[in-house]
C-alpha cells in the first residue's frame, strides 16, 4: 500500500513539473525571439556607427561585427551572468566610445586606416577583461545601494528616450531630425509608416486580451508586417527591397564571411604599435565603466519590475567574458540593453535562457530566413518600443507630489529624467549616483540620532533596590539623563545632537550616551563629544559611555577612536560595557552621596534588619527564626538552576546575587541583581512551580533560606504569621511592579 501511494504521488507531481518547464521554455523562446528582432537591427546600426569614421568600405565589416556581437554576447553572457530575463547585446555606449576612439585614431595619423580595427578590438578586449576583474573583486555590489527614486528616474528617463528616438521612425522620417523637428515636419511623414505603426501599437495594447498564449509583441509585429504588405497592394513601391527606408533592408552573412573577417583581423596583429598602447587606457576604462553601469542599471530595473534580486558581481563576470569572446571573434562589445530586455519581459520570458535564445535565433535568422527579416517594417518595431517606453515611465511617482516629505524624492526622479533626456543615460547614471549620496545624507540628517531619552527616575538598573533607596533615586532621578544613540554620528547629525543636549547639560549631573546602535562616528562628532565632556566636567558632572562598539562591519573601533582623540577614562568620564552597569554605577554614586547605600562588605544582617521584616514585633521575628536556615555561597557558585523544584524564598544577609536566564544559543541574559537586605525566589515560593532562571552568587553571599513546608508548620501555631508575612511580601512586590510600570511607560512615550 505504501509503495503504491508513493508511486501515485510521484505520477501526480511529475506532469505538473513538466508543464511548468514547458511554459518557461515557451515564454523564453517567444521572449528571446521578440527581443532579437529589436537587438539585431540595433547591433548592426551600432556597428555602422563605430566604423563610420573609417569610410563606407568598412560597412560590411561593421555589419558583421554587430551580428557577431549579438550572437556571442547573447549566448555567453546569460549562461555565465545569470540575471533572469536580461538581454545582452551591442549597445549605444559601446558605439559612442568606439566611434569617438576610431575618429581620434584616424585624425592622429599615427595609425594607417586599415589597421585601426585591430585597436578597436584591443579596446573591446581589455574593457571586457576589466569588467571581469571588477566582478571578481566584488565591485558590482555597490550598484545595490542605489535608492529607488534614482532607479525610477533612470527607468522613466530611458522610457522617454526610447519614445523620442522611436517616434520619428514610426512617422517614416529618414532624415536625422530632432524630436520636435520631426513633429513639425509633417511633409516628411509617410502615411504608410504611420498606419503600420499605429496598428502595431493597438495590437500591442489589446491583443493580449484576446490571445493570451502568444506574446503581444509577436502578435503586433506580425500584424505590422501584414498591414505593410496590405498597403503595398495600393503602393507597389513598398515591394522594392533596395533603398526602401520603411523596412530593415538586406541583411546577409555566412560562416565564410565571418571566418574571413576574423582572419583579416588576425593578420593585423603584427602591425600593432606598442608605443601607443598607453593611449588606449582611457578608452578602455571609459568603455568598461559605461558598459558595466549600463548593464547593472538594467539589472536594477529588472529587479524593480520583476521583484527579483540579481547578483551584480556574477553579472559583471558574465558580461566581461561575453565581451572578451566577442572581441576575439571581431564582434562589437555590448551590455545588458534596456529596450530588448523590456521587450523580452513583455513577451513572456521566464528565465535567463531567454537571453540565450536571442543569440540562437539571431544565428537561425541570418542563416535560414535572413531575407524575410529584411521585410520587417521599421515603424512596426518602433510601435512595439513606444508601448514599452510608455509603460516604463513611473506614473505613480506623481503621487509623491501630494506630501511635503516625498516631494524631494519626486524632484530626484525628475532630475534624473531631465539628465537622461537632456544629456545622456551615462550622465543620468552619474547624476543618479550623486543624488543617491545626497538622499543618504538627507535621510541621516532627517532621522534622529537619538533613539530614546530617559531620566534616571524613568529607567533603573537591574539591581533591585530597597524601598528607601528607590525613594531617593526617584527624587534625584532628574539629575541623570540616558540617551540611546543610533545610526551615523557625523557632521550632518552633530548639530541635531548638540541642540538636544544643550538644555540637558545645564541641569544634569550624569549624562549617559548608550552607543550600542551607533554605526559610525567621524571627527566632527568626536570633537563635539569632547565639547560636551568639557561642559559637563565644569559642573562637576559625569559623561558616561555605555556599549561602545569595539568592532563594526566597517572595521571601525569606536572606543579606540574616541580614546585617540582624547576621550579617555577619567574621574569625570566613564566607559561601561553595557547600559545596566552604567545605571548601576550612577545609582550607587547617588546613594553614596546621600549616605544611605548599604555596604555589602560590612557584617551580615540579622533577620530583623532584612527590609521585609523591619519593625515587626518580636513574636513574629522569633517565629520566623524557627522557619529559616542560614547558608553561605562562594563567589560564582550557583544557588539554584532553571527547572529546579524548590519551595524556598531567599533573603540576603550579605553579598550580591544575580538572576540569569540561559538562552538557547548558549549565552545568557541578565534579568536582575539583588543586594544586601533584598530577597529573591518568591515566584516558586508562591506558586510552587519550578525555577524559571538561574541564581548565581556574584561574590561571597550569606542567605536566610525560608522553606514553604517549614513555614506552614510554624504558622499552624501562630496563624497571624502568614497574614503578616504575605502582606509584607505583597507590599514590596507591588513597589517593584510600580517601578516596572514607570519604565514601561517611559519606553512607550520615547
Amino acid at each position: 500500500m505504501e509503495a503504491n501511494q508513493q508511486n501515485s504521488k510521484s505520477d501526480f507531481v511529475e506532469p505538473k513539473k513538466k508543464k511548468k518547464n514547458f511554459s518557461d521554455l515557451t515564454g523564453d523562446i517567444f521572449g528571446g525571439t521578440a527581443a532579437m528582432l529589436v537587438a539585431l537591427p540595433s547591433a548592426i546600426a551600432f556597428g555602422l556607427i563605430i566604423y563610420a569614421p573609417l569610410g563606407t568600405s568598412f560597412s560590411g565589416q561593421a555589419a558583421l561585427g554587430g551580428i557577431i556581437g549579438t550572437i556571442i554576447i547573447g549566448i555567453i553572457t546569460p549562461l555565465l551572468g545569470g540575471t533572469q530575463r536580461l538581454v545582452s547585446a551591442p549597445c549605444a555606449p559601446a558605439a559612442a566610445v568606439l566611434s569617438a576612439f576610431a575618429a581620434e585614431m584616424l585624425h592622429s595619423g599615427k595609425v594607417p586606416v586599415e589597421v585601426i580595427p585591430i585597436y578597436i578590438i584591443l579596446v573591446s578586449l581589455f574593457s571586457g577583461i576589466f569588467q571581469l576583474i571588477v566582478g571578481f573583486i566584488g565591485g558590482g555590489r555597490f550598484i545595490k545601494y542605489i535608492p529607488y527614486p534614482v532607479v525610477a528616474g533612470y527607468l522613466s528617463g530611458v522610457g522617454v528616450l526610447i519614445f523620442i528616438g522611436q517616434l520619428p521612425k514610426l512617422l517614416g522620417i529618414k532624415e536625422h531630425l530632432t524630436f520636435f523637428q520631426s513633429l513639425l515636419a509633417t511633409e516628411l511623414w509617410r502615411w504608410e509608416s504611420v498606419v503600420v505603426g499605429v496598428i502595431t501599437i493597438l495590437l500591442m495594447l489589446f491583443a493580449s486580451r484576446v490571445i493570451k498564449f502568444i506574446p503581444a509583441a509577436i502578435i503586433s509585429l506580425i500584424g505590422g508586417v501584414v498591414t505593410y504588405f496590405t498597403i503595398s497592394i495600393f503602393n507597389n513601391e513598398l515591394l522594392i527591397l533596395e533603398g526602401n527606408s520603411l523596412i530593415i533592408g538586406p541583411i546577409s552573412a555566412s560562416v565564410s564571411e565571418i571566418g574571413g573577417l576574423i582572419a583579416s583581423r588576425a593578420s593585423l596583429i603584427g602591425s600593432i604599435d606598442f608605443s601607443i598602447l598607453a593611449t588606449l587606457v582611457v578608452p578602455i576604462l571609459t568603455l568598461a565603466v559605461l558598459l558595466s553601469i549600463d548593464t547593472l542599471k538594467t539589472c536594477v530595473v529588472i529587479d524593480a519590475l520583476t521583484f527579483s534580486r540579481h547578483d551584480s558581481n556574477k553579472e559583471l563576470k558574465g558580461q566581461g567574458l561575453g565581451n572578451i569572446v566577442s572581441a576575439l571573434a571581431c564582434g562589437i562589445p555590448g551590455a545588458g540593453t534596456m529596450g530588448a530586455t523590456l521587450v523580452n519581459l513583455n513577451s513572456g520570458a521566464k528565465t535567463k535562457y531567454s537571453g540565450v535564445f536571442v543569440g540562437v535565433t539571431a544565428v537561425l535568422v541570418l542563416l535560414l530566413i535572413g531575407k524575410f527579416v529584411a521585410w520587417i517594417p521599421i515603424s512596426a518595431l518602433a510601435g512595439i518600443l513606444i508601448v514599452v517606453a510608455v509603460r516604463m515611465v513611473d506614473k505613480k511617482s506623481f503621487s509623491l507630489l501630494k506630501y511635503p516629505a516625498t516631494r524631494f524624492d519626486f524632484s530626484v526622479i525628475l532630475v534624473v529624467v531631465i539628465s537622461a533626456v537632456g544629456f545622456s543615460l551615462i550622465t543620468a547614471a552619474g547624476v543618479g549616483i550623486g543624488l543617491a549620496i545626497l538622499l543618504f545624507v538627507r535621510m541621516q540628517i532627517m532621522s534622529s540620532v537619538i533613539r530614546r531619552k530617559f531620566y534616571g527616575n524613568q529607567k533603573f538598573s537591574k539591581k533591585i533596590r530597597l524601598e528607601n533607596e528607590i525613594e531617593i533615586l526617584s527624587q534625584e532621578g532628574n539629575k541623570s539623563v540616558i540617551l540611546e544613540l543610533q545610526g551615523q554620528l557625523f557632521f550632518g547629525t552633530t548639530d541635531q545632537l548638540l541642540t538636544e543636549l544643550d538644555s540637558i547639560l545645564k541641569k544634569s549631573d550624569y549624562l549617559v550616551l548608550d552607543m550600542k546602535r551607533v554605526l559610525s562616528i567621524d571627527f566632527t562628532a568626536a570633537n563635539m563629544l569632547r565639547q560636551i565632556h568639557a561642559r559637563i566636567k565644569s559642573r562637576n558632572g559625569f559623561l558616561i559611555f555605555s556599549s561602545v562598539p569595539l568592532a563594526l562591519p566597517t572595521k571601525q573601533n569606536i572606543k579606540s577612536y574616541l580614546e585617540e582623540l582624547g576621550l579617555v577614562e577619567t574621574d569625570s568620564l566613564k566607559f561601561f560595557d553595557n547600559l545596566d552597569l552604567s545605571l548601576e554605577w550612577i545609582e550607587d554614586d547617588i546613594l553614596s552621596k546621600k549616605k544611605i547605600l548599604i555596604s555589602q562588605k560590612e557584617e551580615s544582617l540579622q533577620l530583623s534588619e532584612i527590609e521585609l521584616f523591619r519593625e515587626l514585633d518580636e513574636v513574629i521575628i522569633n517565629a520566623l527564626k524557627l522557619c529559616v536556615d542560614e547558608h553561605s555561597f562562594s563567589a560564582n557558585e550557583t544557588i539554584f538552576e532553571i527547572g529546579e523544584e524548590s519551595r524556598a524564598i531567599y533573603f540576603i544577609r550579605s553579598g550580591i546575587v544575580k538572576i540569569i536566564l540561559p538562552l538557547a544559543d548558549g549565552t545568557s541574559h541578565h534579568l536582575a541583581s539583588f543586594g544586601k537586605g533584598g530577597y529573591f525566589g518568591d515566584m516558586s515560593f508562591l506558586d510552587k512551580g519550578t525555577r524559571s532562571a538561574n541564581a548565581v552568587a556574584v561574590d561571597d553571599v550569606e542567605l536566610y533560606i525560608l522553606k514553604r513546608k517549614k513555614f506552614k508548620e510554624v504558622a499552624k501555631s501562630l496563624p497571624e504569621l502568614e497574614g503578616v508575612f504575605f502582606k509584607r511580601l505583597a507590599y514590596t512586590m507591588s513597589h517593584r511592579l510600580r517601578q516596572n510600570n514607570i519604565e514601561l511607560k517611559a519606553l512607550q512615550e520615547n
